[in-house]
């Protein structure tokens, strides 16, 4: 090989080293860059309610549709845990302006870290909390508990606990709602209903997210 193909490659490839290690260090970045690129070609209207979270919501394609009536605007990404969307606070959340803001966030906490204490996503919760009460002060933020799901049911003592403390800490906080979907998604035996879930037993169907329309309805602004 000649020293200059020689020379070339070893660039290219301390290249893919670094987007790599980029990557590493900013998860999920190209979905948010999607999201800023379709903000450019159109940016969504102010005082819309903005979903924001996990992949329950990246997966609810059709949530515009079962929400007639309402603007809504959908920045769930990846598989995101509370740190990622802090993280992407100033991409996901702040640009828009929303009146309301629901949360769907903090199961994939547990998922990455097993042993990750309940009092550690309160926490994490709070801090969100407190950054978007402090940029938008008016702005109703409503938290979806955290779901029973059948593939995580072994850390379900950790999700409860989280989301007892979440709801407990929203109690104290004026415009904001707490909407527990933990309960309508078990079964009589007090286990989650297998029939609400895709084959993962984690991302849920058409029956599942019937259930979520039906109570997030009730929460929304006019």
């Amino acid at each position: 090989m000649k020293p200059f193909i020689k020379l070339l490659f070893a660039f290219f490839i301390l290249v893919q080293i670094a987007s790599s290690k980029l990557l590493i260090a900013q998860p999920f970045i190209k979905e948010i860059k999607a999201f800023q690129i379709a903000d450019s070609i159109l940016m969504p209207p102010k005082k819309a309610i903005l979903f924001a979270g996990s992949s329950s919501f990246r997966l609810w394609k059709n949530i515009q549709d079962d929400f007639p009536g309402y603007t809504i605007i959908n920045r769930g990404f990846g598989g995101s845990a509370l740190p990622d969307v802090i993280r992407y606070r100033e991409e996901i959340l702040f640009p828009y302006h929303p009146k309301q803001v629901v949360i769907y966030c903090g199961e994939n906490d547990f998922a990455i870290d097993p042993k990750l204490p309940s009092d550690s996503v309160v926490e994490r919760f709070k801090t969100l909390f407190k950054m978007i009460r402090e940029r938008f002060k008016k702005t109703n933020i409503t938290y979806v508990s955290m779901k029973p799901s059948p593939s995580r049911w072994k850390m379900k003592d950790q999700m409860m606990a989280a989301n007892e403390g979440i709801k407990t800490y929203l109690k104290s906080q004026r415009r904001t709602n707490y909407l527990d979907i933990w309960g309508p998604m078990l079964a009589e035996n007090g286990e989650p209903m297998k029939d609400l879930f895709l084959s993962d037993n984690l991302h849920m169907n058409a029956k599942g997210y019937a259930i979520w329309k039906e109570a997030i309805t009730h929460f929304l602004i006019k």
